[in-house]
């Protein structure tokens, strides 16, 4: 008969919210499948927890998820554990869990602290349907095709991301959204520095420009509004995409940021700004 794996959600920040459960768990495996040992040894020393690790990360997944799967059918248990967080959600654990449902091997999930639900929680925007869309890639182009696909979502929006590459993600962010789009920046979830700004995407872009963030973030932002094309004025619209360019923005994104904002065409928006600008040289 073979084991079960446990996905075991480990503390975000606060070791105060490792559930008792969670601590069974860990204290009754055979052994534990780590994203970083060293990480885990820690977590596991503070409630004096002596079992096996073997490493299980994004660099040896496919080798380890197939002998972790080996010691499973062999009817060991395992406890897969992040550094912080729920295994298996933006995560390579996903690739055992489905390595272990081909085999039959039973899963079970023991819940616990997830990063994006708790910002969503305390974000202040609609939380009745929501899309999470992880971390962006660091490729510019393949970043902004992620963002173009989500122009017309109206599900709030939830992201994470370093501190290194938040300002650049909040201009592409107000670059596709609009700068009017509200936006909650949560960083240091449970931790002593815990924070949450609610504000519109163009202030968030002030604001970070200036004081450099620091920590980890989620970002939470407000779905798409109903567009109403009829309400729309064009002549108002081409307006603000000319503001948008004095205020230093891409005539293309301008046109895109606005487009988003009224329903109006990219494509018109565009061309009637580029006239305007040539009939002003």
């Amino acid at each position: 008969m073979s084991g079960t794996l446990y996905l075991v959600a480990t503390p975000i920040g606060n070791l105060g919210d490792f559930s008792p459960r969670a601590v069974e768990t860990l204290e009754a495996v055979d052994f534990i499948a780590a994203e970083d040992t060293r990480v885990s040894v820690k977590l596991l020393n503070h409630f004096s927890i002596k079992k096996p690790l073997v490493s299980y990360h994004e660099h040896n997944h496919v080798s380890a998820g197939q002998s972790i799967l080996a010691r499973l059918l062999a009817g060991e248990s395992c406890a897969l554990v992040t550094d912080a967080g729920t295994p298996a959600v933006s995560d390579p654990g996903e690739d055992l869990v489905r390595l272990c449902a081909e085999a039959g091997v039973e899963v079970l999930s023991i819940p616990g602290c997830c990063a994006a639900v708790n910002a969503l929680a305390v974000s202040g925007l609609p939380t009745g349907r929501f899309t999470f869309e992880g971390f962006l890639t660091v490729n510019r182009k393949s970043r902004r095709a992620h963002l173009d696909s989500l122009r017309d979502e109206r599900r709030t929006m939830i992201f994470h991301e370093a501190p290194h590459k938040l300002c650049a993600t909040l201009e592409d962010l107000r670059d596709t959204f609009g700068p009017q789009r509200r936006i909650a920046l949560c960083r240091e979830l449970t931790k002593l520095h815990e924070e949450t700004v609610r504000c519109t995407l163009e202030e968030a872009v002030e604001r970070y420009r200036e004081a450099p963030p620091k920590g980890e973030f989620v970002l939470v932002v407000e779905g798409a509004p109903e567009a109403d094309v009829s309400a729309a004025d064009p002549e108002a619209a081409l307006a603000r995409v000319l503001d948008l360019r004095r205020g230093g923005m891409r005539l293309k994104d301008a046109a895109k940021a606005v487009a988003g904002e009224t329903g109006l065409s990219k494509n018109e928006l565009y061309a009637a700004a580029l006239q305007a600008e040539h009939s002003e040289t």
